[in-house]
């Protein structure tokens, strides 16, 4: 049960992340992100950095922690294979992670497509027959 899909999706990439717990499906969504610019297989868990996202309800905070991936990425080159979400408040609204990954290195990476930014559109976070499922648009 647990993975991701990209769906057809007319200008963007549309992602559908599951789990078996919300945390799951939340390090399944940025797997998925960091899948669409790179071969995450390659990516090696040299640096770990630690998030923390509040936001004032679940769909902001899952939006906060996908943006704040993005900026880890801008701000410092790295591309992440490895995501564990610790906690996720009942309510939602807070999240705190921990995610590995290296430096961008194109001599070992594939450069695939850039995620520019994260968005609301279509987002959904449902549990359907003891799975649950997320999906969001990002912008490339």
């Amino acid at each position: 049960m647990p993975g991701y899909s990209f769906l057809d999706h007319t200008a963007d990439v549309l992602i559908e992340a599951r789990g078996r717990t919300r945390e799951e499906a939340l390090e399944q969504a940025g797997l998925a992100v960091y899948e669409i610019m790179t071969d995450t297989s390659k990516v090696r868990p040299l640096t770990r950095v630690d998030v923390e996202v509040n936001g004032f309800d679940l769909y902001n905070t899952i939006y906060r922690w996908i943006e704040q991936l993005l900026v880890e990425t801008d701000a410092d080159g790295l591309v992440f294979s490895v995501f564990r979400v610790c906690e996720l408040s009942d309510d939602g609204t807070r999240l705190v992670a921990r995610v590995w990954g290296e430096r961008f290195d194109p001599s070992r990476h594939e450069q695939r497509i850039i995620v520019k930014a994260m968005t609301y559109s279509q987002m959904e976070f449902v549990q359907e027959d003891g799975c649950w499922k997320l999906r969001f648009v990002v912008d490339i």
